[in-house]
């Protein structure tokens, strides 16, 4: 999948577009309260951290594989990928994800990841 495949979600071009530019980084993915990880980065880290992998609507017909954990469990889990011996990238949410919650409470009809 491209970053500019137009079936994605915004939320899932912009994690292609960090991965195309850091391909060699497992990628953690700030979303609301968690750091997600999708595709081969999810399965990699399901295997190493022992998290539970799963399927997320990425807006394409096939969902992608996905694998997070609590924001706040980041201090447990990045040691453990860089002890694997694991490049970490970290994208972070530019705005407060308590304020983007309120934001979207009021907007009607969207998922809570189209209107990210």
């Amino acid at each position: 999948m491209k970053s500019s495949d137009n079936s994605l979600t915004p939320m899932m071009r912009q994690f292609f577009s960090m991965k195309s530019k850091h391909p060699e980084a497992l990628l953690l993915f700030r979303c609301g309260d968690f750091y997600e990880t999708y595709c081969e980065d999810a399965v990699e880290a399901s295997k190493i951290l022992g998290l539970t992998l799963t399927k997320r609507n990425n807006g394409a017909s096939a969902g992608a594989e996905m694998a997070g954990f609590p924001h706040h469990a980041l201090d447990t889990y990045l040691p453990k990928l860089i002890r694997a011996g694991k490049r970490v990238a970290i994208c972070d949410q530019l705005e407060d994800p308590k304020k983007k919650r309120a934001m979207i409470k009021g907007k009607k009809g969207l998922s809570e990841m189209d209107k990210m």
